[in-house]
């Protein structure tokens, strides 16, 4: 599991926290290994390769923060392209750059969204699909994990909002004040739920069978 450093101008970033905190936690048996990866593109795809050599993963879920998102939010598709005028904590921006020119326009997550979806619902826990991860940095990571790691795995992505400090913060720096339109941004969640959230959809991939493969492996996830 990743998670990504704070990256603009904020100080903290929800999908960090709960890849730090499930670290070393074992879900359906098997032990959870939480990385916190950079917000730069051109580091980004060792970081991909340097954590798929340190383990030998049975699932693969990468976590990122989509701003006035209110719910959890399971991705389909990762495109094969970045494009984002905002820059990366390095400072970089780029436009309709493919991340492989090898490769075919996208590729499809390998997760049981539909069963990660009802698991969550199930749990009181507001969850939609969407059928677009953007082109910025969390969609660049769902590509390269699911460009690197065999078919046979499962892999994808999930997206979280804001953290309520988050919010406060933002409205700190407006004295409080906010237009209508703007108002629909300002949608948030607490860690606590964030991190159940990841829980069961770390143990509805467990369960979904696609392990049972690779049986006789060490117990990672």
């Amino acid at each position: 599991m990743t998670g990504f450093e704070p990256f603009g101008d904020h100080d903290v970033n929800p999908s960090g926290e709960v890849a730090r905190r499930l670290d070393g936690k074992r879900i359906e048996g098997h032990r959870v290994v939480g990385r916190v990866l950079p917000v730069a593109l051109d580091v980004l795809a060792e970081n991909i390769a340097a954590s798929l050599d340190e383990v030998d993963p049975i699932a693969v879920i990468g976590l990122g923060l989509a701003g006035g998102e209110a719910v959890i939010r399971l991705e389909r598709v990762a495109l094969n392209i970045a494009d984002f005028a905002k820059p990366d904590n390095a400072g970089r921006r780029v436009k309709d750059l493919p991340l492989d020119a090898r490769d075919g326009p996208a590729l499809a997550a390998r997760l049981p969204l539909r069963a990660i979806q009802r698991a969550l619902l199930d749990n009181g826990i507001p969850a939609r699909l969407s059928n677009s991860a953007g082109t910025y940095l969390c969609n660049a990571t769902m590509y390269g994990f699911l460009a690197a790691t065999p078919r046979r795995v499962p892999c994808g992505f999930i997206h979280l909002p804001y953290l309520r400090p988050q919010i406060a913060a933002m409205l700190a720096d407006h004295d409080g004040q906010t237009g209508d339109s703007e108002s629909r941004e300002l949608a948030s969640m607490e860690l606590v739920v964030m991190r159940r959230a990841i829980e069961i959809a770390l143990a509805a991939t467990l369960r979904a069978g696609v392990v049972k493969r690779h049986r006789g492996r060490p117990p990672r996830a």
